[in-house]
């Protein structure tokens, strides 16, 4: 049976339509502008990206006018992504700022419009050095490599700082030059050598070509940070890789100098080979690059940290927000809490509740968007469920702890009030009504009246009596109006203690659900260090909440006293305990995984035995 193609045509129409409707299915415009670097020498180049989303029509600034840096437009990226039917696009706009003094610089916030609309940009700080012979930067250092090889590579490590803190993120960059004149290919990619730190996987940021010592060079750039786990004075690097170039084959005759080498530089490319590279005397080699070493000084954080600060260290910025604003008690509020800024924010924990009476909290969840190739810049949003116990005009502060490298001391973030309604409430049991006393009366002895057939006809009774039916009259009702009320008290009450108990039991199947799920992950033979430990302390804290009973532990307030005191632990197995929340810590603090590096299986087992012991 032959069909018409008129309904795939018109299908088609309607996608390219869908498509092309970006206004339609797009989001709403957005920007946002981070820098590549928060901290720069004199003389030394920062990229200022603004992007924006949602729209391909915005007007950015050509230059941004700051005194003391130089800052001009240097090109535009267009990115464009359809998924789930929603199409969306956005624009990087790339600004080079270059230093010319020292001092700490604020780009003020800039003006975007997109489509009749004026958005902002965020207020970026820039911290530049003394000088670039004091900047934390090993120069390129040639390969030392037999034959014609010494000259062909280069490697450089910068690490913007001198000092860092334990646990603070540091930007890294490196640099690999190659001479395009010895076809090099990269055999190995640079990895960091040294100690007492982790560093993050190493993005490909750009390509260019640069002249270096007069010569030219093909340059690769790659980005990635690095975190101290402890404090102590460090090196950093060397940078080591490994490439392939071409040189010349060794002949026993000696070879004619070029007349370009006019200082006897014994030039490797003098060699008459590299005027022919298809000549029978070129051979491909592996040759090591190396860069120097750079010294870095990590610093402890200071004492009496702020309550919650969960080791988030940079400069963030904090907003809140809540659905819905009007339940009765008892209800679910999803509060949505964002924080933004740069810094590690694998440690930026959920910000606390000031105040959580006559509140009941859930685990949060959590999503990360980076802003930069290492997840230095971006955006963290935290959902936190609260439901009110009891009525409420307004939702509790909640507060966000962190450490400012910059100033050296800490900062607490504080969210706005936000007003809402919870009504009802559990019914009170109302108060018995006391059934109307008679006043007393004075008893009065009256003669017996003669029991004869003259008074029962000429002697009337004081009160007449009632026909009406006792289920007809006033007081029978109100004597009936006591139990009624009671019982309406007894089911109020009732429905207070069911909720209670329904909520409780939810509470506890949750956590005995995580620490069933956390046991089944700690028996895996694949996480990594920071994984593990980070696993194997919260399986502890949640035994402990589970093992509390009636005190209703929060398992994020679980410490080393709490746990012992809970599972009543001897000092041995309060020292094991310790030993176990403090690598946790470590790993943690590190701001990052630790390579491939895996925990030993003796290891493993000891965790795993000591965390079955564990019984109330």
């Amino acid at each position: 049976m032959h069909r018409s193609p008129i309904p795939i045509a018109v299908l088609f129409g309607a996608l390219i339509a869908f498509a092309g409707n970006e206004r339609a299915f797009a989001n709403s415009p957005s920007v946002t502008a981070v820098l590549s670097n928060s901290e720069a020498v004199v003389g030394e180049m920062v990229e200022l990206q603004i992007k924006v989303s949602g729209s391909r029509d915005a007007r950015p600034p050509e230059d941004i006018a700051v005194n003391g840096l130089e800052i001009h437009a240097t090109g535009t990226s267009h990115q464009f992504e359809m998924r789930n039917f929603t199409t969306t696009s956005s624009v990087t706009y790339s600004y080079r700022i270059l230093p010319l003094q020292t001092g700490r610089f604020t780009i003020p916030s800039q003006t975007i419009q997109v489509g009749g609309k004026s958005l902002r940009t965020p207020e970026l700080t820039l911290n530049v050095a003394d000088s670039p012979g004091s900047s934390s930067a090993s120069r390129p250092t040639q390969a030392a490599q037999p034959g014609n090889a010494g000259k062909l590579v280069f490697a450089e490590l910068i690490v913007p700082k001198k000092t860092a803190f334990v646990g603070e993120v540091v930007p890294v960059q490196i640099r690999l030059g190659f001479d395009p004149r010895a076809y090099p290919r990269l055999s190995d990619g640079p990895e960091i050598t040294g100690q007492g730190f982790t560093a993050q996987k190493l993005q490909q940021s750009g390509e260019n070509e640069e002249t270096v010592d007069g010569r030219v060079y093909h340059v690769v750039t790659f980005k990635t940070a690095i975190a101290a786990a402890r404090a102590g004075k460090f090196e950093i690097g060397p940078v080591k890789a490994k490439a392939q170039v071409m040189v010349s084959r060794s002949r026993r005759s000696p070879r004619a100098r070029s007349p370009f080498d006019l200082f006897n530089m014994d030039d490797p490319f003098s060699d008459p080979f590299f005027a022919n590279p298809f000549s029978q005397f070129g051979e491909r080699r592996e040759v090591e690059i190396k860069s120097d070493p750079v010294a870095l000084e990590v610093k402890p954080l200071p004492p009496s940290a702020p309550p919650g600060f969960s080791g988030a260290i940079g400069n963030f910025t904090m907003t809140t927000d809540a659905k819905p604003k009007s339940v009765q008690v008892g209800d679910p509020i999803t509060v949505t809490s964002t924080i933004s800024g740069r810094g590690n924010f694998d440690r930026v924990g959920a910000p606390v509740i000031e105040d959580e009476r006559g509140w009941h909290n859930y685990p949060p969840s959590s999503k990360f968007a980076k802003d930069d190739e290492v997840g230095i810049s971006g955006t963290k949003t935290f959902e936190t469920v609260l439901s009110p116990n009891e009525t409420k005009q307004s939702l509790p502060v909640m507060e966000f702890a962190y450490f400012d490298p910059v100033k050296e001391q800490y900062a607490t973030l504080r969210s706005d009030p936000i007003a809402i309604n919870v009504e009802g409430g559990a019914v009170a049991a109302a108060s018995p009504v006391a059934a109307p006393q008679e006043s007393p009366r004075t008893s009065v002895a009256t003669p017996a009246k003669p029991h004869d057939i003259l008074y029962q006809l000429t002697e009337r009774p004081k009160a007449a009596q009632s026909f009406t039916p006792l289920y007809a009259r006033p007081t029978f009702w109100s004597a009936q109006l006591i139990p009624l009320l009671a019982l309406l008290g007894l089911i109020g009450w009732k429905i207070r203690q069911a909720r209670i108990d329904n909520r409780e039991a939810q509470r506890i199947a949750a956590l005995q659900y995580e620490a069933a799920e956390l046991m089944r992950k700690l028996h895996r033979g694949d996480a990594l260090p920071r994984e593990y430990y980070a696993e194997a302390s919260r399986v502890v804290r949640v035994k402990a909440a589970l093992a509390s009973g009636s005190r209703q532990i929060d398992p994020n307030t679980v410490d080393v006293d709490t746990a012992a005191e809970t599972f009543r632990l001897n000092s041995d197995s309060r020292e094991r305990l310790r030993r176990l929340f403090e690598q946790c810590d470590e790993w943690q603090y590190s701001g990052t995984h630790n390579g491939s590096e895996k925990i030993s299986p003796e290891i493993r087992r000891d965790v795993l035995e000591f965390i079955e012991t564990l019984r109330a």
